[in-house]
């Protein structure tokens, strides 16, 4: 049986699915039609190609109406990364794991997948306890009190006020939760006003399948608003399964100095 790990690298290693994945770069959430357009081959190729590559995780498809659109997931990539290449090396490797990051696209949704070895009533509570948020975001805990039409607050001691808000759209434990958010961490990803964020849970064998969805996104928005997902879900995963967290740069940056 093939490990996850193996599966990236198998689908990365052949020339027609990094193309595939650079069409996405370019322009998330197309149809096969469109993708079948880009590349000089047969659409049942295309097909097989992306079969591949969405057994691997690196693309995830979804429905909109009776389209189906893929949109690429930089998490395996993430994973790859938080295991083999320093810490040292985070501020030059950045751009490894940020495939879905390119200034010039214009697309408005942005689509995360992981599975993560837990139940869905330990995932949900990573998710809406404060204390344990910060342990994988960045250091930053949220707090609120989850009912919808509540206000959320992303807060960090190393922060004089919130680095982030919102407001708490729907609870559904634990299966699905949605926000709006705005980012507050600097003048300029302020500007860029608020989008939707929804987590999606659901059960698969002794594990469960996370999917965030990151919507509602000005177009040419600055890429920091959804750029540290990755970095985020990878923490998330490591947490619940090994109960450690990460210690790249960017998974630290407002954590507490351990004592």
């Amino acid at each position: 049986m093939v490990n996850a790990m193996d599966a990236v690298f198998k689908a990365l290693a052949d020339p027609t699915r990094r193309s595939l994945l650079d069409e996405l770069i370019k322009q998330d959430g197309q149809t096969l039609s469109a993708l079948e357009e880009r590349l000089p081959m047969t659409r049942f190729g295309v097909m097989k190609h992306l079969k591949v590559l969405e057994e691997a995780g690196l693309v995830v498809a979804r429905k909109r109406g009776r389209e189906k659109l893929h949109f690429l997931n930089a998490v395996p990539i993430r994973l790859v990364h938080d295991r083999w290449v320093s810490k040292f090396a985070e501020p030059w490797a950045a751009t490894l794991s940020e495939l879905k990051t390119s200034i010039e696209e214009a697309t408005m949704e942005k689509v995360f997948e992981i599975y993560i070895k837990t139940t869905p009533e330990r995932l949900w509570q990573a998710l809406t306890d404060s204390e344990m948020r910060a342990k994988y975001s960045f250091g930053v805990g949220c707090e609120t009190d989850w009912k919808p039409g509540s206000r959320w607050q992303g807060v960090t001691p190393k922060a004089p006020g919130p680095i982030s808000h919102g407001e708490v759209l729907e609870v559904d434990p634990p299966r699905r939760l949605v926000q709006s958010f705005q980012a507050l961490w600097s003048d300029e990803v302020s500007q860029e006003g608020t989008s939707r964020v929804t987590y999606e849970i659901e059960p698969v064998a002794d594990s469960c399948r996370l999917t965030v969805i990151h919507d509602q996104l000005p177009e040419g928005v600055n890429d920091e608003i959804y750029g540290g997902w990755p970095m985020i879900l990878s923490g998330l995963k490591t947490l619940l399964e090994t109960g450690e967290t990460l210690t790249t740069p960017g998974s630290l940056m407002y954590a507490e100095p351990a004592v």
